[in-house]
């Protein structure tokens, strides 16, 4: 039985997370308002739970859930197993993190009244993002 790691990150939108995880790969991805259950490879419930889920069907034959559970400061905090760190590291974190960001700056940019003027993934990875208001 694989024991679960829980993550810290600044992850606060859902809808964000949820567009940067099909970015990496992971089409479906559960969004629930009440935490919900995780399970473990052999389809054992699991103490822990979350409210935005990758099923482990959508991660390999041998993983576990990944789940990302909202924290009291409203932050989520990613809860993954032992097993499936070894895939999704601090690596596989610090590329969904760029892709929140982006998903983040491009809600609260609209939101904001702010049109995006353009944006490009440069050579070195970066994405670089114009925004502009009018007034």
């Amino acid at each position: 039985m694989s024991h679960f790691t829980s993550i810290k990150t600044q992850i606060k939108n859902p809808d964000a997370l949820i567009k940067a995880l099909a970015d990496v790969g992971f089409k479906n991805v559960e969004h629930h308002q009440v935490a919900q259950p995780l399970y473990g490879y052999q389809g054992d419930v699991r103490p822990e739970s979350a409210e935005v889920i990758i099923r482990k069907q959508y991660i390999g034959s041998s993983s576990n859930d990944i789940g990302f559970k909202r924290q009291e400061n409203g932050q989520f905090q990613a809860i993954i197993s032992e097993y499936d760190r070894r895939k999704y590291n601090e690596s596989w974190l610090n590329t969904l993190m760029q892709r929140y960001g982006y998903h983040a700056l491009m809600a609260s940019a609209e939101a904001q009244g702010f049109t995006i003027e353009a944006d490009e993934v440069m050579e070195d990875g970066t994405v670089r993002v114009v925004v502009a208001r009018w007034t």
